[in-house]
């Protein structure tokens, strides 16, 4: 089978682009979540007995430590 010239540029540039991809540098991960010392936003979730708490509510107590748990089955 014979490549014409224009068959051989697209499989030429289709052959470079594959290679940029390779070498190209990983984009950075999408920043998720707060940094460390930084106030959470007010929020309201569900406990453990399916009741709605507040964030605000619990720190008119006190400090307040949220522990987050993501279940095997999520």
């Amino acid at each position: 089978m014979k490549l014409t010239r224009l068959s051989a540029s697209l499989i030429a540039g289709h052959l470079l682009m594959a290679l940029g991809a390779i070498t190209a540098e990983p984009a950075a991960p999408e920043k998720v979540g707060l940094d460390v010392g930084q106030k959470a936003p007010a929020f309201t979730l569900k406990d453990q007995n399916d009741r709605e708490v507040a964030l605000d509510s619990l720190l008119k107590k006190g400090p307040v430590a949220l522990v987050f748990y993501r279940s095997a089955d999520w």
